[in-house]
């Protein structure tokens, strides 16, 4: 789905499958890089696989969003909180965004959700 048709079709379909709602806030009109597509890709599907194992989430927003340079992928859940940015998961998908260039934060206070955000460069 993402290499033929995007990203906001590969998210969508993501949400679709996902343990818990998932409501899509925004996603790019147009497509970006195969590269940036692939690692916010991996940055939502990482995520809600740490919701369905960890979190205890009821509900989950997405934002994918481009500015002129970047892209924004912004991850928020209502869960326990408390992830591990030094975990397995999480920290490969630090090293997947720091590979083009960019950031991943992740705020996760202990019964306070989590919210990961992707700095993705798109050049």
């Amino acid at each position: 789905m993402l290499s033929e048709r995007g990203l906001a079709p590969a998210l969508e379909a993501l949400a679709l499958r996902a343990p818990v709602p998932v409501e899509l806030e925004a996603t790019p009109d147009a497509r970006l890089s195969e590269q940036v597509e692939a690692a916010a890709y991996y940055v939502v599907a990482e995520a809600l696989a740490n919701v369905h194992k960890h979190a205890g989430a009821r509900r989950v927003v997405v934002r994918a969003a481009t500015n002129d340079s970047r892209l924004l992928v912004e991850f928020v859940d209502d869960g326990g909180g408390g992830a591990d940015d030094e975990g397995g998961g999480l920290h490969g998908l630090a090293d997947r965004v720091e590979a083009l260039g960019g950031r991943l934060a992740v705020d996760s206070p202990p019964g306070g959700g989590t919210l990961l955000l992707a700095e993705i460069p798109l050049e």
